[in-house]
């Protein structure tokens, strides 16, 4: 367990889907995520924590970078987390240092303030979806590079993507694409276990129980195809036509605001899953 938290007073996090919470609450009832987790986390050693979610969701790294970046630096946060590169990670053209560049950029301006920043690694999807086989390697160039950057800007890495637990289907919803809300739980756990706050530990690494039953081999192929059919097509489709779920949102909570004020968040523009 840690101890060593400074009491963040404004925390505001950048990103995309994964930041903004879907597959963890919806757009009717509201999202909670992994950064509400991590901020009501916060919120039980500082009261008096202000809490901002700019993340939209299908936004790249370069569009986190240009519509989020400038909007954080004027919240003047000391704590902020920058988390994107996996919509990146899906596009037919793909450029590691790219991608790591917008990251880099917006870890240096925040540090530079002044602000703590952290930030995760990626789990290999390949492990979560067979068909994503052809990401692995992408996926570790970035979390490499992902890795080097944070170094550079001295950024807090919750190293997500080296333990086998993030791989569980039960930590995903049924896309493969979002965590689900033990999925957003152990995310959050892992920043606060990295920022080393209190009342955080490795807990968030430990295995689930093991699964009665799960199809493998042959038997795996009829669920392999339902999955292309339900999710991968109609995200291709969006592609092919230049169209986000992204399109015509904004930040769920583009303001700090005291933490007990998440209960007022509600949904934004249109509904339907991400990228």
């Amino acid at each position: 367990m840690h101890g060593t938290d400074p009491r963040y007073l404004r925390y505001v996090a950048l990103g995309d889907s994964q930041t903004e919470g879907l597959g963890d609450g919806d757009d009717i009832v509201g999202l909670r995520g992994w950064a509400d987790r991590l901020a009501e986390h916060l919120a039980q050693h500082s009261p008096d924590l202000q809490y901002a979610n700019l993340a939209v969701r299908g936004r790249l790294a370069g569009q986190v970078h240009a519509e989020q970046l400038a909007p954080a630096l004027a919240l003047r946060p000391d704590l902020a987390t920058v988390v994107a590169g996996v919509n990146d990670l899906l596009r037919p053209r793909f450029d590691a240092d790219e991608v790591a560049g917008h990251l880099e950029a917006m870890f240096a301006a925040l540090t530079a303030q002044g602000a703590r920043v952290a930030t995760v690694t990626f789990p290999d999807v390949a492990r979560i979806t067979p068909l994503a086989r052809p990401l692995t390697s992408r996926v570790t160039a970035l979390n490499d590079r992902i890795r080097h950057a944070a170094r550079r800007h001295g950024v807090t890495v919750a190293e997500t993507g080296h333990h086998p637990v993030v791989t569980d289907a039960r930590l995903w919803t049924l896309d493969r694409l979002h965590a689900g809300p033990l999925g957003h739980q152990r995310i959050a756990a892992a920043i606060a276990h990295a920022l080393a706050l209190p009342d955080s530990d490795d807990s968030w690494t430990h295995p689930l129980p093991p699964e009665t039953s799960s199809p493998g081999g042959w038997r795996a192929v009829p669920g392999e195809l339902r999955w292309v059919a339900a999710f991968l097509g109609p995200w291709l489709g969006r592609r092919l036509r230049g169209r986000s779920s992204g399109d015509g949102r904004t930040a769920k909570r583009p303001r700090l605001l005291p933490v007990q004020a998440l209960a007022d968040t509600g949904p934004r523009g249109s509904t339907g899953p991400d990228d």
